[in-house]
């Protein structure tokens, strides 16, 4: 037995199409483009790939972008400065900061400096708020990005025995949430286990759908999934010159119905769901002017 390979590529360029065409929709109806403004402090190589790469997809897809890049040793009053002055711009709709930022930077200061109708990667309190209670402004990308992933591969999600590893606010936390939820994407039983889980073996054996987010290489192996499961890698990390992700992809794939691979599986839906919460962004502003 080895699982189906969920392309994560190529759904994602499914969902930047359907986006291009909401956009190209919306600007004709309004005179008005989608701008994302990304933040990036320092030279972090990782974050300015990242934000290269987010830059070229919002081009694709009709989305203007702007890119303020301050210097590593940049203080908290001129970031705080910033976001203001963005927050302000009526032409800029939704606001990224690329994290990690240096340690004097207190990130969650200036994430919840954003203002929330350009929270596009949903970190403020407020959004996060609407999103527990069922009534997401927007949903958190990288989540998002999963959820998409098993609707658009037809995996059951409702009823099912889900457990995510790993409780960080980025992604564990939001989409244990997401899935726990009674509606259309979720309704399913969800576990979240972490570094204090024990026997934790026996929680992923009981799972149909396991998430790995822990940014630990290779940590899940082959004895800790239920023959048939469906295994979504959300970690990425380099060992020598390749990526590899949470998952043991080798092994696991011999007993998993499913699986994600590192690099093009959740990792090109997250770009593709900033985009969507972009043009969300556009239209929510545009609606409350």
């Amino acid at each position: 037995m080895s699982a189906t390979l969920i392309d994560g590529k190529r759904i994602a360029g499914e969902i930047r199409e359907e986006i291009t065409r909401e956009v190209k929709v919306f600007k004709n109806q309004n005179a008005i483009q989608p701008c994302l403004a990304a933040v990036l402090v320092g030279e972090d190589p990782a974050s300015d790939v990242y934000v290269k790469g987010k830059q070229r997809d919002c081009e694709k897809a009709g989305i203007a972008s702007t890119l303020h890049r301050l210097d590593a040793n940049a203080s908290q009053e001129k970031l705080l400065k910033l976001i203001d002055q963005l927050n302000a711009d009526q032409h800029t709709h939704g606001i990224l900061l690329q994290l990690p930022v240096p340690d004097h930077i207190d990130s969650r200061c200036l994430l919840d400096a954003i203002d929330p109708l350009k929270d596009v990667d949903c970190f403020h309190p407020e959004n996060v708020g609407f999103l527990s209670q069922g009534r997401a402004r927007f949903s958190p990308c990288t989540p998002q990005g999963v959820v998409e992933l098993l609707i658009r591969t037809n995996t059951p999600v409702a009823g099912s025995k889900v457990v995510v590893l790993g409780r960080s606010d980025l992604v564990g936390k939001p989409l244990a949430m997401m899935l726990g939820q009674k509606n259309e994407q979720g309704d399913a039983t969800v576990t979240l286990c972490h570094s204090a889980t024990r026997a934790l073996h026996e929680h992923t054996m009981q799972a149909d759908i396991v998430i790995a987010a822990i940014g630990q290489s290779r940590f899940l192996k082959e004895h800790m999934v239920k023959p048939g499961a469906v295994v979504i890698d959300v970690g990425i990390s380099r060992e020598e010159k390749s990526l590899v992700g949470d998952v043991d992809f080798d092994r696991v794939r011999m007993v998993a119905s499913k699986i994600t691979p590192v690099p093009g599986g959740v990792g090109p839906m997250t770009r593709a769901m900033l985009l969507g919460n972009t043009l969300k962004a556009a239209k929510l502003q545009r609606s409350s002017a």
